[in-house]
């Protein structure tokens, strides 16, 4: 009777207790290389053997379970360009666990880079890429486990779709922040450079200093640092319990880091032992928890997108609605870039993500009782991590917070029926109304922003960006920079069927849907109509009659797609909308 109340008042020990039967079990009667074993042992493979003695494989390896290691690693990109070489440290880990690490690459797309170009139309779709190509080696070479190593924006949710999807043993590893940039004793970062280009064209700054934020506001690799997208997926990940603790606000030229590389070999061979799989962690409940801790640190629209592709992976029910109730239920609290001040290096000094999910935790914002890739409950790995550091203002208390519920808001009505996704901090007004100035994409809009045609007042929109009119969905960092740096941030608002870097911030709009492409309401709108953003009641609505809106839709024509060929052709015709995640798979 004891040991029965025990357990019913401490769900931690039971999850604890049960992974340990599990795994006991599992040990008696599954081998642990239930997959590369089809290729290994089996007398009727001899081929395969060959081929595995060929790379320096001993018939004592090919008792081991063989694990995939996942490198989005390559030399374009800063958030990308030091992977490759923790691949190689996480193998050595992984080789003195008694497995076998082999190492393959996947592709990755630079946000940053991209941005602003009609490369920026391959980013999204880089995502299902990542998804696809990881599955594919996964099952093709039969490994019994997945470790991909990830940096820039797409990569994450991509190789967590994949590993979703295998249901493997798997453990995500973030390659880290990047350190701050400087000039003239101002921290910077990446969105730096893209703002700076606002000021430069509105002449608050000259061509020397322009060229100074350029060429200082990257120094060396890492993600770009501020509560963009990248960090943004990798501190919910972590609140997942997809990867170690501390694997997010790591910095990506640390000792932490690379001592945490060390440690994934031992991790993984847990996981495997205790044939503990994603779909075991990613639930219901861990999904909150991780749009919750999105929340508190303000982090990127874009994490709508991915977590309901994420979902669907993991097939779980949640919407873009469940997503505004976690929204509803959760304060944003921390003062991070590119609304605040602060860098993810900042949140990592003061304690780094796990003292803010032992915050929420405390909070009760939280499941505690999630399973994690230690084997151990959210709870347990907390227990003993330091709370966050007595005087810091990088988090807010909960009862003087940035804004009481989330940043996200889901906003529907009749300028967008299927939803779309607006980030409100609170700093920029919770309502906007005013009249539309309308460009037919993005290079229209940074054109008429750069020639003064937008006034204070307006509503910016930019259509035909969507998945399939961008096509691809591009982000439309470069105009709501240009808006920022020329002065614009607190008098326009900007809506649009594309969507929005992590770095952007103003009174913004995105994910409409249906997009333009399709004949949505965004297609309909002229200059001088009165649109209205509300993010109190989640509205967004042209004040036009359903039937002059209907009158308008028997004139639209929709326009040709842009590519008739090639991987974006190939997008267009199996993308869903945003509001059900851009997935491919539908």
């Amino acid at each position: 009777m004891k040991i029965k109340l025990y357990f019913r008042q401490n769900k931690e020990a039971l999850f604890r207790a049960v992974f340990l039967h599990v795994r006991n079990y599992t040990e008696m009667s599954t081998p642990l290389n239930k997959y590369s074993q089809a290729v290994s042992q089996d007398p009727t493979q001899p081929a395969a053997q060959a081929m595995l003695h060929a790379i320096g494989l001993t018939k004592e390896d090919f008792k081991k379970p063989f694990v995939g290691i996942a490198s989005t690693g390559y030399e374009g990109n800063p958030c990308n360009m030091h992977l490759n070489d923790l691949s190689v440290v996480i193998k050595e880990g992984v080789q003195s666990s008694n497995l076998v690490g082999l190492i393959f690459n996947t592709i990755g797309v630079s946000d940053g880079i991209s941005m602003g170009t009609p490369g920026m139309r391959f980013s999204l779709p880089s995502r299902d890429v990542i998804a696809d190509s990881i599955e594919t080696v996964v099952q093709a070479m039969s490994y019994d486990a997945i470790i991909p190593v990830v940096g820039c924006d797409k990569n994450m949710p991509g190789a967590l779709m994949a590993m979703l999807r295998l249901n493997r043993p798997s453990i995500m590893v973030y390659g880290g922040t990047i350190a701050s940039g400087c000039h003239e004793s101002k921290k910077l970062d990446v969105v730096s450079a893209f703002e700076a280009w606002g000021e430069k064209v509105a002449g608050k700054i000259d061509d020397a200093e322009f060229n100074s934020v350029v060429e200082n506001a990257c120094p060396g690799a890492g993600a770009c640092g501020g509560m963009y997208t990248a960090n943004t997926m990798a501190s919910a990940i972590e609140a997942l319990g997809m990867t170690l603790p501390y694997n997010s606000s790591n910095p990506a030229v640390s000792i932490d880091k690379k001592e945490e590389c060390e440690r994934i070999g031992t991790a993984v061979r847990k996981l495997i032992e205790l044939d503990l799989k994603p779909k075991d962690i990613v639930t219901r409940k861990s999904i909150e928890n991780a749009v919750r801790l999105i929340a508190v640190l303000g982090g990127s629209t874009n994490a709508v997108l991915h977590f309901l592709a994420i979902t669907r992976a993991a097939e779980i029910d949640f919407t873009i609605d469940d997503f505004q109730i976690m929204m509803d239920k959760t304060p944003f609290l921390a003062d991070l870039k590119p609304s605040g001040k602060y860098l993810m290096e900042d949140l990592h000094r003061v304690g780094g993500v796990p003292a803010v999910l032992k915050f929420m935790l405390e909070n009760d914002m939280l499941h505690g009782d999630c399973m994690t890739v230690t084997g151990k409950t959210l709870a347990e790995n907390l227990k003993d991590v330091p709370s966050l550091e007595a005087g810091q203002d990088v988090i807010y208390p909960i009862n003087q917070p940035i804004k009481e519920s989330g940043h996200i808001r889901i906003l529907k009505g009749n300028l967008a029926p299927e939803g779309s996704v607006a980030k409100i901090t609170g700093k920029e007004g919770l309502q906007f109304k005013g009249p539309a100035r309308v460009f037919e994409g993005e290079y229209a809009a940074n054109d008429g922003i750069r020639n003064g045609e937008v006034q204070p007042g307006e509503v910016v929109v930019i259509r035909y960006e969507g998945p399939k009119g961008g096509p691809g969905m591009p982000e439309m960092l470069k105009p709501t920079a240009a808006i920022m740096g020329a002065g614009l941030g607190k008098s326009v608002a900007l809506i649009t069927d594309g969507r929005f870097s992590g770095g952007t911030h103003g009174f913004v709009v995105g994910h409409i849907v249906p997009e333009a492409q399709e004949g949505g309401p965004i297609a309909l709108i002229e200059n001088g109509d009165i649109i209205e953003i509300n993010a109190e009641n989640n509205t967004l609505n042209v004040h036009l009659s359903d039937e002059v809106l209907a009158e308008r839709a028997n004139k639209w024509k929709q326009p040709p797609y842009k590519f008739q060929s090639g991987v974006l052709y190939k997008y267009i015709k199996n993308v869903s909308t945003a509001s059900k995640g851009c997935v491919t798979d539908l």
